[in-house]
């Protein structure tokens, strides 16, 4: 486990302790999302911010890693499913641990959401993923939901927590979920969690400083960063936005 602790050290900033993950991995399920065709920008943009690490399907890392800046940690994520699909909320794993190694990977993630008829496979391999990463020394970030049949709010506290506690209990090195609402219930899963828990972006917000309160509220209440991706990169001015957010997770007035 060496190796994993060390992997994942690097994805925390030495200051702050916190850490800020861009995710760019929303074309596999979205599409022609607006904004995400920005992606090279935002790739070179983040060599100049404190910005930790940057979330990519294998094609886009593929693609691009060799042009991530080397202090910027690659997380290749494992999971995929589209809008289209039935039901939407199903997420099967489409890259191998050893292909996210030849790719350059830091890290991995592997989603899964609960409450729904195929929650077993996806924890099943959530499981698969934990086991064989950590014997290759990688980082396992666990992205999990409350989505699907059972679920009437996916903000939910209860399920939230729920969430989080789950991450910790199967072995993720990181558990991101979205944000409740209800500090204390968070603040209270967060502390219970034996990983360190990241903010989920969810979908775009419209309400920029709105959204800034609620990340802002999410830090307060224990989270040690964030992961954002549609927030980002559909703000008009992303790489403002994104600055902005490092300010606010990692408490620097000039990132």
């Amino acid at each position: 486990m060496i190796g994993t602790m060390r992997r994942l050290g690097r994805l925390f900033d030495p200051r702050s302790a916190k850490s800020l993950i861009l995710a760019l991995d929303h074309g596999a399920s979205e599409g022609m999302i607006s904004g995400l065709a920005e992606f090279p920008a935002l790739l070179a943009g983040i060599a100049q911010l404190p910005v930790q690490g940057v979330v990519l399907n294998k094609g886009l890392a593929r693609a691009s890693v060799s042009s991530i800046d080397l202090g910027k940690r690659v997380v290749i994520q494992l999971s995929a499913g589209t809008r289209h699909g039935v039901p939407t909320y199903n997420q099967s794993l489409v890259c191998s641990l050893s292909e996210a190694l030849r790719l350059g990977a830091d890290a991995v993630s592997v989603h899964v959401n609960i409450g729904n008829d195929l929650e077993d496979r996806m924890l099943t391999d959530f499981g698969m993923v934990t086991d064989e990463a950590h014997g290759l020394g990688i980082p396992v970030m666990a992205v999990i939901y409350a989505r699907g049949g059972q679920i009437v709010n996916e903000l939910d506290p209860s399920l939230i927590g729920h969430c989080i506690r789950l991450g910790g209990e199967l072995g993720a090195d990181i558990v991101c979920a979205p944000y409740s609402g209800d500090a204390q219930r968070f603040s209270q899963a967060v502390a219970a969690c034996p990983v360190p828990v990241l903010l989920a972006g969810g979908p775009g917000q419209s309400n920029w400083e709105g959204f800034k309160r609620a990340v802002a509220d999410g830090l307060g209440a224990g989270a040690a960063g964030a992961v954002l991706g549609r927030s980002i990169f559909q703000h008009k001015e992303p790489l403002v936005a994104l600055a902005e957010m490092c300010a606010l997770v990692h408490g620097d007035p000039n990132p």
